[in-house]
């Protein structure tokens, strides 16, 4: 039997104190209420969660993360693909441009678009001057996607570039060599071999979607809630923590289901790829 090397237990210890005990302490308050100034355990915190209310919020949630998810593939695989067959230089400086405004702040980046869709923004002015009035692209679920976009395509397009560029070019020109077009190379060998990426990218941008709460604060103007500003109202405003913390272990769950499910994908991709 194998000791654990020495090095380690510092990492152990810093996961039980910073990951492990904080996870317990909102699973503890999840499974608790108040009665009368009194701490007693409960499932009051989940049955609340099931009203009609709470659900509108979970489906609007999903659904506007699910769409931008979608969007950002639909954007991000052939803004990949077209960096991974660029010359290596050139496709090292254009992913360094790509990633450049990651460096800068999260909240700046969000608050620059108030400022581009805004009534004085750089969009408004140009839909104006061609006829276009009336238009409120702020404050709006278009506004919401489009920061949720914005923000995390970067986290579509790095797996998946990675996976690209890690592509064996020996079956792609195999596939040449036996008649296949460039459509059929890419069905066929091409973006089977980067769905280890592509699911990456899913999970990266899904994650994030359906947890924000500053891009639907500051973008949706607070006019709808969404799962991050539900739980962000009990912690700071209506300072009920238990039924914070229970919002925040059923998405949790959700996370990991969605999670497994990707997993659960990609490793029969793999096997399919084997046989």
């Amino acid at each position: 039997m194998k000791k654990r090397p020495s090095i380690a237990y510092p990492y152990l210890i810093w996961s039980i104190i910073f990951i492990v005990f904080p996870l317990f302490i909102v699973l503890y308050y999840s499974f608790t209420s108040k009665v009368n100034g009194v701490t007693v355990f409960s499932l009051e915190n989940y049955k609340t969660l099931f009203s009609v209310d709470y659900i509108k919020v979970f489906y609007r949630s999903l659904k506007l993360a699910f769409l931008s998810t979608i969007l950002c593939l639909l954007l991000g695989y052939p803004i990949a693909y077209i960096i991974s067959k660029m010359k290596t230089k050139k496709r090292n400086i254009y992913i360094l441009l790509f990633i450049l405004p990651m460096w800068m702040n999260f909240l700046l980046r969000t608050y620059s678009w108030m400022a581009i869709l805004g009534k004085n923004g750089f969009v408004q002015r140009f839909l104006n001057l061609i006829g276009i009035t009336g238009v409120n692209l702020l404050y709006t679920d278009f506004a919401v996607m489009l920061g949720m976009i914005y923000n995390f395509l970067p986290f579509m397009v790095l797996p998946i570039y990675t996976s690209l560029i890690n592509t064996d070019n020996d079956l792609v020109n195999a596939a040449y060599d036996l008649g296949a077009n460039k459509m059929q190379v890419f069905c066929k060998v091409v973006f089977p071999l980067s769905l280890p990426g592509v699911m990456s990218g899913i999970t990266m941008v899904f994650m994030p979607a359906v947890s924000t709460f500053v891009i639907s604060r500051l973008l949706g103007g607070g006019q709808y809630m969404l799962l991050g500003n539900l739980i962000e109202q009990q912690f700071t405003t209506a300072g009920n923590w238990n039924f914070g913390s229970a919002i925040s272990i059923f998405m949790m769950i959700l996370i990991l289901i969605s999670m497994a499910i990707m997993s659960k994908l990609d490793n029969n991709n793999e096997e399919g790829g084997k046989n």
